[in-house]
């Protein structure tokens, strides 16, 4: 897997809108605390446009990525926020110049896409926080944003989180992949599919109803992406819905049934997805999971 170079001061930053609108607010924000932080930063040109609930038409949402992907003065790309419409343009993207001049592409949920696509094409990329929601009312990122700007900057220490009754105790040393679970969901069957063969598989997901949730992971398990894990880190599980005849089991209870006949180690709360904090994680960095039922973590071992 290819690691594109860290930041560094002076770096081109570019920010762009491949999925849903964002306002110019939290951008102009954003901007200038990145630039204050040393870094040249970049809007694309409909970063904070608008087309339906679209940060633009397709043509122009592509244009902007594309663009951020193919400039070689260009060191990482943030994005806007997610929401819906990445998956329109993911067979349309051209990863010629890229490969070229390989850079570091940030996001979270609809942008999952993109880092399995790239995870695909053999490039690492980072699940994390984004531009939108992430400054305070004092111009100030919060915990998530400071901790995605250090891990693009080379930071490699271990991430810790306390222990769960429902974790299965054990040890992997892995590359990992995954993201929303309803995008890996919807990949299924697709040439952008994750590849999860020997992977540390990560998944988070927020609103949706439990039945949909035990269907997600049966589907997953029956199309073989749960048996050849090393290891399962399980996020946030944000605004979970039941019907008015409940389901019976809560959310980690229905994910660790789909895996229940498999050995390895299974790893519950890990803060990332759609609450707060949201930690970073590099898709396809290789990392040890050490499970257990009074602690966790997670420690770089490449990337």
């Amino acid at each position: 897997m290819v690691s594109p170079p860290f930041l560094q001061k002076g770096s081109v930053i570019r920010i762009v809108s491949p999925a849903g609108k964002c306002e110019a607010e939290p951008l102009e924000g954003m901007v200038r605390w990145l630039k204050a932080e040393g870094h040249q930063v970049e809007l694309g040109r409909h970063a904070a446009g608008s087309w339906f609930q679209y940060a633009g038409t397709d043509r122009e949402r592509l244009t902007d990525l594309q663009e951020a992907l193919d400039d070689p003065a260009v060191n990482a790309i943030l994005c806007s926020r997610g929401g819906y419409g990445t998956i329109r343009l993911l067979e349309h993207l051209d990863f010629r110049g890229f490969r070229k001049h390989p850079k570091w592409v940030a996001g979270y949920s609809d942008i999952t896409l993109l880092h399995s696509l790239l995870h695909r094409k053999g490039f690492r990329s980072v699940h994390g926080a984004m531009c939108r929601h992430s400054l305070g009312e004092d111009g100030l990122p919060n915990e998530s944003f400071l901790r995605l700007m250090a891990l693009l900057r080379g930071d490699k220490n271990p991430l810790t989180w306390p222990g769960h009754p429902l974790n299965r105790p054990g040890m992997t040393t892995a590359p990992l992949t995954g993201g929303n679970l309803s995008l890996l969901y919807a990949l299924a069957g697709t040439p952008y599919e994750a590849d999860t063969r020997g992977k540390i598989l990560f998944i988070e997901e927020i609103g949706e109803y439990l039945y949909h949730l035990d269907r997600m992971m049966v589907s997953l398990r029956l199309a073989g992406k749960l048996k050849p894990l090393a290891g399962l880190v399980v996020g946030h599980f944000t605004g979970m819905k039941d019907n008015d005849d409940p389901f019976g089991n809560q959310a980690e209870e229905i994910i660790l049934d789909a895996v229940r006949e498999y050995g390895f180690p299974v790893a519950f709360g890990f803060p990332a997805g759609h609450a707060q904090p949201n930690f970073p994680l590099v898709s396809g960095g290789t990392y040890t999971l050490i499970t257990g039922s009074e602690g966790c973590s997670l420690v770089p071992a490449d990337f």
